[in-house]
């Protein structure tokens, strides 16, 4: 069974999210631009269970969300001057940065050459999420792969069902986009997926 809980504007996390992820369960919570699946990615059966629902290809990492620059730099390692340049350009928003993490991930996370995908989202709930559990979180977009993400709490029901232990659920439809992704390894950004934020206003950030 799938529980839902509404969410209102200015509200702490439910502590039954925070308390669902410790457990190893997955739980959807809603992004500035759709809804995401997160399971601690600290737990390697709940990572396993998530490539699972979501299909994800054995090279594809999962990206992660976090609360702050902090908490990515503390948790992950430190960002390239390039990386936080862009970050405290774009974060919070929906901008996506790869870069190599100096903390060990499990490989379920991490791309097939160890990188990972992270951001703070724009979306105050999400951070908020990744806040109250102390750590990243998994990001991913609520769908099966090669099915449209869902933008409504109704959709992910509707997707995955009860392999979705809880809701947080955010009253209308998002807006929809993914995010931009920029891989930040080299002495110049590359783009790696288009998105909401415009490559022109990446380029634009940086020297």
């Amino acid at each position: 069974m799938t529980y839902r809980i509404p969410l209102d504007a200015g509200e702490d996390i439910p502590k039954a999210a925070v308390d669902a992820l410790r457990r190893g369960e997955i739980v959807a919570y809603p992004t500035e631009t759709l809804y995401g699946l997160a399971v601690d990615p600290r737990q390697p059966d709940a990572v396993a269970r998530l490539r699972q629902v979501k299909g994800r290809g054995p090279r594809l990492g999962l990206p992660l969300i976090a609360g702050s620059l902090t908490q990515v730099e503390s948790e992950l390692g430190p960002l390239p001057c390039l990386g936080r340049r862009l970050a405290e350009t774009f974060w919070p928003g929906p901008l996506t940065l790869i870069f190599m993490p100096t903390a060990e991930l499990d490989a379920g996370i991490t791309a097939a050459d160890t990188s990972v995908a992270v951001r703070v989202p724009g979306a105050e709930p999400a951070r908020r999420l990744a806040l109250a559990c102390g750590h990243p979180i998994t990001a991913t977009s609520a769908n099966p792969a090669g099915q449209t993400p869902a933008a409504t709490g109704d959709e992910v029901e509707s997707l995955l069902g009860p392999v979705v232990s809880l809701i947080l659920d955010q009253p209308g439809a998002l807006q929809g986009g993914p995010s931009t992704i920029v891989d930040i390894r080299g002495v110049a950004p590359v783009l790696v997926r288009a998105g909401i934020v415009s490559w022109d206003r990446v380029l634009q950030s940086v020297p």
